[in-house]
């Protein structure tokens, strides 16, 4: 899936927060695989812009809560 991206985010704490919510409950959330939502956890994909939004609407949570850019501080 190419090079490991610089943007981080909080998916698997804001889905534990949220009744341990699956990987494959986001994923069916928002239209995209359970497999789209493991390689975002992971750093190993960057998610399109519309599915960053939608993805922060499922947790009712910023887009910043969700996603951070630059190297991990």
């Amino acid at each position: 899936m190419g090079k490991p991206t610089k943007i981080r985010n909080r998916i698997r704490e804001l889905r534990f927060h949220a009744n341990e919510m699956t990987q494959a409950d986001l994923a069916g959330r928002i239209g995209v695989t359970r497999q789209t939502i493991n390689a975002i956890e992971q750093g190993k994909y960057s998610p399109s812009l519309e599915s960053a939004f939608q993805i922060a609407e499922v947790f009712g949570v910023g887009l910043e809560e969700v996603f951070q850019y630059g190297e991990a501080g």
